[in-house]
């Protein structure tokens, strides 16, 4: 009886200890979203004063505790989900340990809110990779935004870092985070129906399940690894990466939502050849979420350049686009963007979708558009 007790003791501890030995998976990370608590005796007021005090997370320089409803003055601070979520002041960072597999790539998701600065960024890092994140500009209306940011796995061992560099003079203004998750990503390959990878943008970062907001996607300058496999985002604002759960997508489960006018343009450059004739062919419409008006979705190829018109209702749909064009070098460069802003009644930035994009040689028989 002895002897079963310490084997059942043995096999519970191996147990025990096999999410340790593992490589993370896809979702939340551990108390991502910061709902399990620090202890009282951690906490002065919302200032957390150990450096273990958040299960899970490692903290550096003035970390808040926050709850949903706190109040700072006058301003009520808005947590993105659940009850609790954590705020950096200057200097502060917060960090975890993530077992992933060398050479992978993956990318962050995680909800972001502004409170007092005038001009917050995060530097979000994870050994040798690191970009910073404007966040000043708030893209929804509920007060917070959720970000992607990706990496190339250099180690079996990582420390993701999420850093705000910010010098208030108020240490108490840094930026609210909440709903930390990892996706690994699995860029697509080339196939021999279309020139482009990743064509319907399914493979993407994380979208937490409860986000009806989406997730944005910085520019290629704030991000050296994309988190949207194949696709840059070459300008000065990001683009939205919406799920048919909480919006209206032309095909499959993903698709780009164009939010910031000129300002947003989504690329890819292709193999092609000199002085043959290619189509691109794309979907445009709107996300189903309220955004209307007249839009224009501009695309650029070689010399070549179309812009196709879509009148929205802000109740979902869309149409076909062409761009036929002859290739002057080997590599082209393939570039969408919306001629115009657009607003909703609420004052949050939208815009057109964009998705099921190919390119292709004329002369080929499974051209669609």
């Amino acid at each position: 009886m002895t002897k079963m007790m310490h084997c059942a003791a043995a096999i519970l501890l191996l147990c025990s200890a096999v999410p340790i030995a593992l490589a993370i998976t896809d979702g939340l990370l551990p108390n991502g979203n910061f709902e399990a608590k620090p202890k009282a005796s951690d906490l002065n007021g919302t200032q957390v004063m150990s450096r273990y005090a958040i299960p899970q997370w490692e903290i550096s320089g003035f970390v808040e505790y926050i709850e949903s409803g706190h109040k700072q003055g006058d301003m009520l601070l808005v947590v993105p989900e659940g009850a609790y979520a954590v705020r950096l002041g200057n200097e502060a960072s917060i960090k975890q340990k993530l077992k992933v597999i060398k050479g992978l790539y993956y990318s962050i998701t995680f909800s972001a809110a502004r409170t007092c600065a005038q001009d917050e960024r995060l530097n979000v890092s994870v050994t040798p990779d690191s970009g910073l994140l404007p966040i000043q500009t708030t893209y929804g209306s509920d007060g917070w935004d959720s970000y992607a940011w990706a990496f190339r796995a250099a180690f079996e061992e990582v420390h993701l870092v999420i850093h705000n560099p910010g010098v208030e003079e108020d240490p108490a203004c840094g930026p609210l985070i909440d709903s930390v998750a990892i996706k690994t990503l699995y860029p697509p390959k080339l196939t021999g129906d279309n020139l482009l990878k990743n064509r319907d943008f399914e493979e993407g970062p994380y979208v937490l399940p409860n986000a009806t907001w989406g997730v944005l996607i910085p520019p290629n300058i704030e991000d050296d690894h994309s988190p949207l496999p194949g696709w840059t985002v070459e300008s000065l604002k990001a683009v939205k990466y919406i799920d048919s759960d909480h919006f209206s997508v032309p095909r499959g489960k993903r698709a780009v939502e164009l939010v910031a006018g000129k300002e947003s343009a989504l690329a890819q450059v292709a193999r092609t050849v000199p002085e043959k004739v290619y189509a691109l062919a794309f979907s445009i419409g709107d996300a189903g979420n309220g955004c209307v008006g007249s839009m224009v979705v501009e695309a650029f190829a070689a010399r070549g350049t179309a812009q196709i018109p879509y009148e929205s209702k802000g109740t979902g749909g869309y149409k076909r686009g062409v761009l036929r064009f002859t290739a002057v070098a080997e590599r082209t460069r393939v570039v969408f963007l919306s001629t115009f802003y657009h607003t909703k009644v609420d004052g949050s930035l939208c815009g057109p979708v964009l998705d099921d994009v190919s390119l292709l040689s004329v002369r080929s028989p499974v051209l669609r558009g």
